[in-house]
């Protein structure tokens, strides 16, 4: 081992344990079922990552308001339907579908959500979901051979 400090090691933070990490998950699931997107970014770090793995990151609470505020122009509704919700080896790991309503358009899409926290907040999320299921349920169409 090189006895680098893991990323949790190089700033300074304040363990969480399990229970206060599944605390916060759910917060941050009720914020998205309730379109609170004022909530959802507070419960992301300064620095935190928002990470649709099939996408380039979405880093830090100003580039996740920007993101946020696209969804919001045009998100009716969103449920959140947790089916799976624990703790392996520190991260919060979240199986779920997502029922919304989007531009008038109604999809649903299965997910599995990662989300690693310290001190209070998330401070990375990474979503893995098929990418053309969630665009033909917002109404999206988009070139994926270019």
């Amino acid at each position: 081992m090189s006895g680098a400090p893991t990323s949790d090691e190089s700033r300074d933070v304040a363990p969480m344990n399990d229970d206060e990490k599944l605390a916060l998950a759910r917060r941050m699931f009720a914020a998205w079922d309730a379109i609170d997107f004022d909530t959802v970014l507070d419960l992301f770090a300064d620095d935190g990552v928002l990470h649709s793995v099939m996408q380039e990151p979405v880093v830090g609470r100003d580039a996740i308001k920007e993101r946020l505020a696209i969804l919001g122009s045009k998100a009716e509704s969103i449920t959140l339907r947790i089916k799976a919700l624990g703790v392996i080896d520190g991260r919060v790991f979240v199986e779920r579908v997502d029922d919304f309503w989007f531009d008038g358009h109604h999809g649903e899409v299965p997910v599995v959500g990662v989300l690693a926290m310290a001190d209070g907040r998330v401070t990375e999320w990474l979503e893995y979901y098929d990418r053309p299921t969630l665009l033909a349920g917002m109404g999206i169409s988009e070139d994926f051979g270019h």
